[in-house]
């Protein structure tokens, strides 16, 4: 489909899609509240259990034939390609949650994951319906609800200082997030793209910006 196509067709399909993205809202709200080493355990259980049933639904027509018949019309066409097997977007989704949980400090990896669900989610579907200017790999309209919702969600998520520079590097960060959920149309999945830019940009001006600041919340299980 064109990355700027109004979305008229199969747009209740995307709309249903990224409705069952939003659930995984789920994954930093209730990473907030238990340790890192639970959440690694149970995150990596969900990923392996996700990467068979992904995998085995190539090589095993009775797998295959259960889950399209569930998930099908949710699926992209990348997504169905049996030569090149490529992974779900809600795999990758599951993928980025668990490297995101190892790798960054607890108050970035939920401002970066808390993105990638609601903005993605309002850049595809204003994209879809609104999209009407090329910009970049999509469109303008798409990439802008991205920054717009991005920004928002981080006026709500967690903050170690409460200053304005703690904001102004989220709103940096969220301009770098909708920079690279439009080009990587085609290229990535943005699922795991999105993330780990938002994450990796607000690690380095954390690290720029208060060099000295200990990037633990407090009062939440480490």
């Amino acid at each position: 489909m064109n990355p700027i196509d109004n979305g008229t067709i199969h747009y209740r399909d995307e709309l249903v899609r990224k409705l069952i993205h939003l659930f995984s809202l789920s994954i930093p709200t209730i990473y907030y509240f238990i340790p890192k080493s639970v959440a690694i355990i149970i995150l990596a259980s969900l990923t392996a259990f996700a990467l068979v049933v992904d995998v085995a639904r190539y090589f095993h027509p009775e797998v295959g034939k259960i889950f399209y018949k569930i998930f099908g019309f949710l699926l992209r066409k990348h997504e169905v390609d049996h030569e090149k097997k490529n992974l779900n977007g809600a795999t990758y989704v599951l993928i980025s949650a668990l490297i995101g949980v190892i790798i960054f400090p607890k108050v970035i990896f939920v401002t970066a994951f808390a993105i990638l669900i609601i903005s993605d989610t309002s850049a595809a579907l204003i994209g879809r319906k609104f999209g009407k200017r090329p910009f970049l790999r999509k469109s303008f309209e798409g990439t802008l609800a991205f920054f717009i919702s991005a920004s928002i969600v981080i006026l709500f998520t967690p903050k170690l200082t409460e200053s304005f520079a703690e904001y102004m590097i989220g709103f940096v960060a969220a301009f770098i997030g909708a920079i690279v959920e439009n080009i990587s149309y085609g290229i990535a999945d943005d699922n795991l793209s999105i993330p780990l830019s938002v994450g990796f940009i607000m690690w380095a001006l954390y690290l720029i910006v208060f060099p000295n600041l200990d990037l633990i919340l407090p009062n939440v299980p480490r």
